[in-house]
């Protein structure tokens, strides 16, 4: 090893110590935030006995959701062949697992009881959605474990397709699983819908890549290579598929619940503001989702002039953001809609039924979520390191 060589090694051990430790400090950040909260109770947040699921829910769930869907990326490759995904799929497990641990950190931290969570594990109600997760989730952990294994090792190469396979299948169930948490609420008649098992499926195909592509451009950056073009445009158009899929999807979700008399006041409340006094919701829908996280993108990635390096990763970006709009606007919107006890008749009590609950989240809630996504990172970034997940395009077309 050369002199230079020997000092360019040096400058990356110190980059990645550093990077750690600021992850560490986010994370640990996170995990003093969800002390905090412990101690002092739910009082010290922006959340009430109506909005019960706050911002801690909104990264959760993004990180939940994107993790099935960064998982796609190594389906493609794996289970249909395509030559240009085969590389990215060590990376595209390990990032799973790292989204997947950070996501499930945030959930269980902000459940108000984190220590309760032993109960879940050893009682389980199996008429309740919440008990199938515990599955689906942990199964999810242990599938991709299989499949990485099957990459990683030579003589397990020949099980990679099934693997794979088994992956395509859980992952698929797990975010039908997730959507269904919310569908089967009868206390919430916002999320009640047949179609939010597969709006979640292809929402989490268009999050899930755009992690994925900033991610790989942060690495190729770092190791100072190019992404081959073929390759960038065929995932550039991909992720263009998939925005639109998701804004298609969403619209459909909300024309149907149009269609039902019952529920036009929550859809004047989301889509126009109406009964909002801050109108916070329709602006991040219309605003947050509809223009930043899916017209944006799909402008950058269908156009030539956008669709080079910068572009696809601004793309990405903007669908990152457009997500928590969108999730904040679905999680925590349909929660501060008053529930209609008796449809047709104003109903109002000394317990706020019938009135719009406004949420602010506060600096815990922050640094929770932010802490799950650290969590995310240092994970990510420990793989990365100890495994060979940078993919290689020699010879892809």
């Amino acid at each position: 090893m050369t002199a230079t060589n020997t000092t360019l090694h040096r400058i990356e051990e110190r980059a990645f110590y550093a990077l750690l430790l600021l992850g560490g400090l986010v994370t640990a950040a996170g995990l003093g935030a969800a002390h905090y909260m412990e101690v002092h109770g739910h009082v010290v947040t922006g959340m009430s006995n109506q909005v019960v699921w706050g911002l801690p829910h909104v990264f959760a769930i993004f990180m939940i959701v994107a993790a099935s869907g960064v998982l796609n990326v190594a389906s493609i490759g794996s289970v249909f062949g395509q030559t240009a995904y085969k590389p990215r799929a060590p990376l595209s497990g390990v990032l799973s697992l790292a989204l997947l641990a950070g996501g499930l950190m945030v959930l269980m931290l902000d459940l108000g009881r984190p220590d309760r969570v032993i109960v879940a594990a050893t009682h389980y109600n199996f008429t309740s959605v919440f008990a199938w997760n515990v599955f689906l989730y942990s199964g999810m952990a242990a599938i991709i474990a299989v499949y990485l294994w099957t990459m990683f090792e030579r003589r397990m190469n020949g099980y990679s397709k099934a693997a794979g396979i088994a992956a395509l299948v859980w992952r698929f169930a797990l975010t039908t699983g997730t959507g269904s948490i919310f569908g089967f609420l009868v206390a919430r008649q916002a999320y009640q819908s047949a179609l939010l098992a597969p709006l979640f499926i292809v929402l989490s195909f268009a999050w899930g890549l755009a992690v994925f592509l900033i991610v790989q451009s942060v690495m190729y950056a770092w190791n100072g290579q190019t992404l081959p073009d073929t390759v960038r445009r065929r995932m550039g158009r991909l992720l263009g598929v998939f925005v639109a899929a998701s804004l298609y999807l969403v619209a459909v979700y909300h024309l149907t619940n149009l269609y039902f008399a019952r529920q036009s006041a929550f859809e004047a409340f989301i889509l126009l503001g109406r009964g909002d006094e801050l109108g916070v919701y329709a602006a991040l829908f219309w605003g947050g989702y509809v223009l930043v996280g899916a017209l944006l993108p799909m402008l950058l990635l269908f156009t030539p002039r956008g669709a080079g390096p910068n572009g696809m990763l601004t793309a990405s970006a903007l669908v990152v953001a457009g997500a928590f709009a969108l999730l904040f606007v679905f999680i925590v919107g349909g929660q501060s809609f008053p529930l209609e006890i008796f449809p047709g008749h104003e109903v109002s009590s000394s317990f706020a039924d019938g009135a719009v609950e406004l949420y602010r989240p506060r600096w815990p809630e922050w640094l929770l979520g932010v802490g799950g996504l650290g969590a995310a990172f240092v994970l990510t970034l420990i793989g990365v390191r100890a495994l060979d997940v940078l993919p290689h395009d020699e010879g892809v077309s």
